[in-house]
């Protein structure tokens, strides 16, 4: 109910005629404002509807999907309201994207695996004999930290991706990618545990990350 809700909200903002509801109503302002691409949120609210069916992803390429999907298009959105235009920022979104959904899934597992759910995806959790259960009970053998360290090394070949278009990106589209800082710091950190994903430093906060966020936005890069 609630997703069909928002597809047709979202139809409704676009003829003009938001229903009266805040979120709708400020929604609505901003995409006459920026003239923002309407797909980019359809897509968003299709594929969580997609993904209501609770199961874990068959393979890294459909989490890689689901968050193209999801998180690339709302990256798309903010740099249509920055005016950002270029087809570099918008590669570099779609790979930030794609890390983002990946490190989220792995930033997720302890809290998913204690209700005895698993997202990971199984393909990877087969090759290195992981098995849910293994997940479940917040194994920290060298299969399921195997499984974590491939997972978490896609995330960092589209960071790397992402950054590798940095000098072609304008300046004005950095505050749309800032959050790679964050993403950036929670790989660093699970490579520094060994990829033990439930190793209780992992669920502290990184109280630096401020001033690290200040440091790049100030030097315009991501």
């Amino acid at each position: 109910m609630r997703m069909q809700f928002w597809k047709a909200a979202v139809e409704d903002i676009y003829r003009d005629k938001p229903p009266n509801q805040p979120v709708s109503n400020e929604l609505w302002r901003v995409v006459r404002k920026h003239r923002l691409t309407k797909r980019w949120m359809s897509r968003i609210i299709t594929e969580r509807e997609n993904d209501l069916d609770d199961r874990a992803y068959r393979n890294l390429q459909e989490l890689e999907s689901y968050a193209e999907n999801t998180q690339s298009s709302l990256l798309y959105l903010l740099l249509e309201s920055l005016g950002v235009k270029d087809v570099h920022a918008d590669h570099a979104a779609s790979h930030i994207g794609k890390a983002h959904g990946i490190v989220t899934c792995l930033r997720a597992t302890p809290h998913h695996s204690a209700r005895r759910r698993v997202y990971l995806p199984m393909d990877i959790c087969m090759l290195h004999g992981a098995s849910q259960e293994d997940i479940i009970r917040g194994s920290r053998e060298q299969n399921v930290r195997d499984v974590v360290y491939d997972i978490a090394s896609q995330a960092h070949v589209h960071l790397q991706h992402a950054r590798s278009f940095g000098p072609s990106i304008p300046a004005a589209a950095t505050p749309a990618f800032l959050h790679t800082v964050v993403l950036e710091d929670y790989l660093q950190r699970v490579r520094k545990v060994d990829f033990d994903i439930f190793h209780p430093s992992l669920q502290k906060r990184n109280p630096l990350l401020p001033i690290q966020l200040y440091l790049r936005s100030w030097k315009k890069t991501y």
